[in-house]
């Protein structure tokens, strides 16, 4: 829960990330360090939550507007990260925004990378940890043109309430105005947060409804992109999708193995209705990070997006494919280029079909 408005994006090539993973699995604390992997374990569910937002930060203002919402968090990787929905209606209206929260456990530090749905742009990210239940996170930004120090703390967790601060510096940490107040408490008569219309064009933001579900998923991975190999390395696994802002962004958490791999990564899609494109953002469990996002769109079902990126310390371009044939598997492709577009290497291939649900699952 973090509402400065973030004004740069920091994260790792998607190509490294991509190529990099192999033989991943649940990252582990070394040394026995401690693991922070289930600090935000107390978010978990859903919550009513009150707010008060200082109206003027940073301007000498004393007024404050009082917003009630909800907040409901998902958790990824039992726990290595997850996903807060928060939606809050006020005097000043109503808005909608996500927290995706991802745990380094080399730095043992955690990010949190804020997004409104009123751009679905993913802001830079709060670095932090927790010391003895509370914990406190910072970033850089810029607000009303000027650079500031942003600070958030989470504090007071109990099985049913827990409390949420943030505060703005504008000397360098020094001194801190405290300009967002959230209590929250799990009383049983939370709704989860419902889609409201944005009057942006219908189908765009629908793009990727028929993957939500869980897929088999079956993949093949070229050993050493962009050095004439012709070494394929299968992985099979599985890939599950589900909603966010009621299908405006969607998460998708990937599990597969090889004979020598286990890849687990997320892809967190977002729709951004004032560019009516799509962003994907990758993160692999363990790295903390996200990667720079790839842009793009759906036309007649096919789905294509792009990014630049750096190979082995050389930029290239990035393109992943989309593709919803009427009958067949669905498929994606990934290819890199380093003539700037002209040629493509294709290096990254899945196919996957959709699991039925079980009688069960349907009654």
């Amino acid at each position: 829960m973090a509402l400065a408005k973030k004004v740069a994006v920091n994260g790792v090539s998607a190509a490294l990330m991509l190529i990099a993973l192999g033989g991943m699995a649940s990252a582990q604390s070394p040394g026995g360090a401690r693991n922070g992997g289930h600090d935000f374990d107390f978010g978990v569910g859903t919550w009513q939550t009150h707010i008060r937002r200082l109206s003027h930060p940073l301007t000498g203002s004393h007024t404050w507007t009082r917003w009630s919402g909800t907040v409901v968090t998902r958790r990824i990787w039992d726990g290595d990260g997850d996903l807060e929905e928060l939606e809050a209606s006020g005097p000043g209206g109503h808005f909608q925004g996500i927290t995706l929260r991802l745990y380094d456990a080399k730095a043992h530090r955690w990010s949190l990378y804020w997004v409104n749905s009123d751009d679905g742009t993913v802001g830079t990210p709060m670095l932090g940890d927790f010391t003895q239940g509370r914990g406190v996170f910072y970033d850089r930004e810029t607000f009303n043109g000027r650079p500031i120090e942003v600070r958030n703390i989470y504090s007071g967790a109990t099985a049913n309430t827990y409390h949420f601060e943030q505060a703005f510096s504008s000397d360098g940490g020094r001194s801190w105005e405290t300009n967002f107040i959230a209590d929250l408490s799990r009383d049983g008569d939370a709704a989860a947060p419902v889609a409201r219309p944005d009057g942006t064009d219908s189908a765009a933001q629908r793009a990727f409804d028929w993957q939500f579900g869980k897929w088999q998923v079956h993949m093949t991975r070229l050993v050493g992109p962009l050095t004439g190999s012709h070494t394929w390395r299968p992985m099979d696994g599985t890939v599950t999708v589900d909603k966010v802002w009621g299908g405006r962004a969607n998460l998708a958490v990937i599990d597969t193995r090889g004979a020598s791999d286990h890849l687990q990564f997320i892809s967190l899609r977002l729709y951004n209705p004032k560019s009516r494109q799509w962003s994907l953002n990758f993160s692999t469990r363990g790295s903390g990070r996200l990667s720079n996002p790839m842009l793009g769109s759906f036309e007649d079902g096919r789905g294509t997006f792009y990014s630049p990126d750096e190979l082995r310390g050389k930029p290239i371009r990035t393109r992943f494919i989309f593709s919803n044939p009427p009958t067949g598997p669905a498929s994606e492709e990934q290819s890199f280029s380093r003539d700037g577009g002209k040629t493509w290497e294709v290096n990254w291939i899945n196919t996957a079909v959709a699991e039925k649900p079980t009688s069960a699952a349907m009654r």
